[in-house]
């Protein structure tokens, strides 16, 4: 079962993206799904502000599908957590 933090990425992606919900899961490509990587810079931008949360530039580059996108998010909002 998806975790709160992944519904919540998944649907920051397809509101911000204009995707149906139901096209995006977690084994999702950027290129299956047409971003680009202006696409996922929006993306990051509003899931920081989503979660309100820093996503290091370093760690953004190295994001390539959803599911690492999912990872990275949960594993900054744990850390700020435990903070």
């Amino acid at each position: 079962m998806p975790s709160d933090v992944t519904e919540e990425v998944l649907g920051v992606i397809a509101q911000t993206q204009r995707i149906p919900r139901e096209n995006i899961t977690l084994d999702s490509r950027f290129e299956e799904l047409g971003l680009d990587s202006m696409d996922a810079v929006n993306i990051m931008f509003a899931l920081e502000d989503k979660f309100d949360i820093t996503i290091p530039d370093e760690a953004a580059k190295q994001i390539r599908n959803i599911r690492q996108m999912v990872e990275g998010v949960q594993h900054i909002v744990d850390s700020k957590a435990v903070q």
